[in-house]
């Protein structure tokens, strides 16, 4: 990733965000969120706060945005992040002082962000990758020089902000970053539609289920998981089945009418969409980023 593309991406986000300000710095510096704090303080010229003591918690959060010394305030988080500081009283009081609040690194689930809406927090949907700079689609629009197109149900990004490449791998460079209609363009193998300039996404392409012969998105299943009342924190994985070869499963860490929950994902997406348990954990296994690994809980789902 060159310095120019990651400075496009910083001003990128300073110009849809209403000017610079003074971010919060929740997430790891060697995910990209966390690394585009960085810049964007840099740009800015100002400091960060970073969160102290552990990992992420709402009273670190709290302790982190009393530090703020200005009030153009601004934070980058990943939805369970959010989710947990909605949760709580004493951070909803400080998250709703800031002039944005950018979630991203995966589907941000709708009722999530109406809870967000409705308790008056400034909530910026953020779309995009390591290999734009981060996120380059804000609210389902590009950001900055930033351009989306969609080939085949796939959705492609470019402009200033495209990585270089993957370092020592010039076959998977050729494969995923491509010239088209003379500009370069980055293939995200994530699926979905544009209208009216709206990006909407719907998942991974290649993550995909085949139940009984009948493929299955598990971005899908989620979604319809995610609206049910206690279950916004939801994540599908695929599990072998003797019988249909592949089924969904299930976790998550809230409560729910497990029975409803199931029948509503049959009801909207078919039989095979139904995911074969609803397992409740204590708390969802995470990535240092804070997103789920979901490669812990296929294992848990294969054990």
């Amino acid at each position: 990733m060159s310095a120019d593309a990651l400075l496009a991406s910083a001003a990128a986000s300073e110009s849809a965000l209403g000017g610079p300000g003074q971010w919060v710095l929740a997430l790891p510096t060697h995910y990209i969120a966390g690394l585009n704090v960085l810049v964007r303080s840099f740009a800015a010229g100002v400091d960060p706060v970073e969160l102290e003591g552990g990992p992420f918690t709402a009273a670190r959060f709290v302790d982190a945005a009393r530090r703020l010394g200005i009030p153009e305030r601004l934070v980058a988080l990943v939805p369970a992040q959010l989710a947990t500081l909605l949760d709580d009283r004493n951070a909803l009081t400080e998250l709703r002082r800031f002039q944005a609040v950018l979630v991203g690194g995966q589907a941000t689930p709708a009722t999530l962000a109406a809870q967000a809406a409705d308790a008056g927090v400034r909530l910026v949907r953020s779309y995009g990758s390591s290999e734009t700079s981060g996120g380059c689609v804000y609210d389902g629009r590009p950001v900055g020089g930033a351009t989306v197109r969609v080939e085949d149900g796939e959705v492609w990004l470019g402009g200033p902000s495209l990585a270089e490449g993957y370092l020592g791998d010039p076959g998977l460079t050729a494969e995923r970053f491509v010239m088209h209609g003379g500009a370069r363009w980055f293939r995200t193998a994530d699926g979905g539609s544009l209208r009216d300039g709206m990006l909407t996404v719907t998942g991974r392409r290649d993550d995909v289920l085949i139940s009984g012969g009948v493929k299955v998105a598990l971005a899908e299943i989620e979604r319809v998981l995610r609206e049910q009342p206690g279950l916004q924190d939801a994540v599908v994985v695929a599990a072998p089945d003797p019988r249909w070869g592949e089924t969904p499963v299930a976790f998550t860490a809230g409560y729910a009418d497990t029975q409803a929950a199931i029948a509503a994902v049959g009801a909207e997406l078919g039989a095979a969409a139904r995911p074969a348990r609803l397992v409740h954990l204590d708390a969802l296994p995470e990535l240092p980023s804070g997103k789920p690994d979901r490669r812990a809980l296929a294992e848990l789902a294969r054990g």
